[in-house]
């Protein structure tokens, strides 16, 4: 098999898992097409790891140092769009989408499972590889469930990335816990008799406005977001006798969104007094800050210097520049000569090779990713994270021009170098037990006296959200 068809297996797998579009903890189809891929390859299959259905891991080698690498495979809701299509438009109205790209994140690291089995099998080199197929990582804390069930235990180092529109390190990421607050109130009619009513809705507005004060009163990087998961209703003439509200709580530690969780619990218990209603609440879902070492990161930096980088075509910055969000047309948004000018820049960027970013932002900066469960695992072991310019420069996560782009060349060649990187990571640890030292030691030290706590209460389960 010539390199051209080896990576055409996973250019095809990743695509298929688009079409899956599998939202967390229900990727069945995308979780089965890795296994079985891999037990193909020879890796030897567990399944079901920490009871997670859509979970598994692929494992060959033996020996020290193992090396994890960490995939994953979920879409997000409500994000189906037309593949290449430069404009909003989706052929299944309401479905999911991979506006995240887990459909490469999770193929390329298989991808590099397979460069690093195929290395060993040549070297004879001491050495274990493990690929964890890791489900529900948009919500639903897919690995601080499996770091919670000793999956990763007996791991060395953990090695992932991340596609973005640019390349580089990921070094932070916030501590994330999400909360769900039920009201429950007494119905009456609006008009007849109000006040027979306890308005659920009425407690979680005047949550909503407690929190919104809360904000000038909490640390500047911490982050409170809401949504109704149940607003009382359609009709106006009944007092709604249930609301419930779902709030995510960021910051960069974890020991700061305990905080958080106990001072905005304090205000949902002040909105069901205030309300004559009552409140409930439960942790669904939680994620650890990110821990990073600074001896890894140097590694990761040779090896995203050192991997052959992929080489662009001009069909391939002119198709980026169609979808390259222009933060100077910002403020001609609606007016007449926007569209030319957009058109101008757009052809002004391919033209200049803009519209891709394809260097590699330098090792004291670092790529911001918001939350993400990788950083339960870093806690365990010390773990290299890095982002992939996978797609045109300027675009966001969590949008449709993520999903337009999943099938493109641009993203089939992010996902292969993404591949490559983690492959020249993990070939310098495996050939050289002094680094391996090095960067123990220097995660010891990062780490200090701190533990890990997983913000999960031991009564919530995978699944539960």
């Amino acid at each position: 098999m010539n390199r051209q068809q080896f990576e055409q297996q996973f250019e095809t797998i990743s695509d298929q898992i688009w079409d899956f579009a599998e939202t967390r903890y229900q990727e069945f189809r995308s979780s089965a097409l890795q296994a079985d891929f891999l037990e193909d390859q020879g890796f030897q299959i567990t399944k079901n790891p920490g009871g997670i259905a859509t979970a598994f891991s692929a494992s060959f080698g033996s020996g020290h140092p193992v090396i994890g690498l960490l995939g994953e495979y979920d879409a997000l809701p409500r994000m189906n769009q037309t593949a290449n299509a430069c404009e909003r438009q989706s052929d299944r109205p309401g479905a999911a989408g991979h506006g995240c790209g887990h459909n490469l994140l999770g193929t390329g690291t298989m991808e590099a499972a397979c460069l690093i089995k195929n290395w060993l099998e040549e070297t004879s080199l001491s050495g274990t590889v493990i690929y964890y197929g890791c489900p529900a990582e948009e919500g639903g804390a897919g690995k601080a469930f499996l770091t919670r069930s000793g999956c990763f235990d007996g791991l060395d180092f953990a090695l992932a990335w991340h596609p973005g529109s640019k390349t580089g390190l990921i070094k932070e990421a916030l501590a994330n816990i999400r909360v769900i607050f039920d009201f429950t109130g007494k119905s009456a009619h609006a008009a007849a008799h109000p006040e027979l009513g306890r308005s659920a809705l009425d407690a979680c507005e005047l949550m909503n406005v407690g929190v919104n004060y809360l904000r000038e009163h909490v640390k500047s990087d911490a982050r409170m977001h809401y949504a109704y998961l149940n607003d009382g209703g359609d009709a106006p003439n009944i007092v709604p006798a249930s609301a419930t509200l779902l709030y995510a709580l960021r910051a960069p530690q974890s020991s700061y969104v305990a905080e958080l969780y106990d001072r905005v619990t304090d205000v949902a218990k002040g909105a069901a007094l205030m309300t004559g209603t009552k409140v409930s609440y439960r942790t669904v879902s939680a994620y650890a800050d990110l821990l990073s070492a600074p001896a890894m990161e140097t590694l990761m930096m040779k090896a995203m210097q050192e991997a052959e980088k992929p080489e662009y075509t001009e069909e391939d910055y002119a198709v980026a520049a169609k979808f390259m969000r222009l933060p100077e047309l910002s403020d001609l948004s609606g007016t007449a000569d926007a569209a030319s000018i957009d058109q101008t820049m757009r052809e002004e960027a391919a033209s200049a090779h803009t519209s891709i970013d394809a260097e590699i932002l330098p090792a004291d900066q670092t790529i911001y990713l918001g939350s993400t469960d990788v950083g339960d695992v870093s806690w365990q072991v010390p773990t290299g994270l890095i982002s992939v310019a996978a797609e045109a420069t300027g675009c966001a996560l969590h949008t449709w021009q993520i999903v337009a782009q999943g099938k493109s060349p641009l993203a089939h060649k992010g996902m292969h170098y993404a591949a490559r990187i983690l492959f020249a990571a993990a070939k310098q640890l495996y050939s050289s037990p002094e680094l391996c030292e090095c960067i123990q030691a220097d995660y010891q030290r990062i780490k200090g006296s701190r533990t890990y706590r997983s913000m999960l209460p031991d009564s919530v389960k995978p699944g539960d959200f």
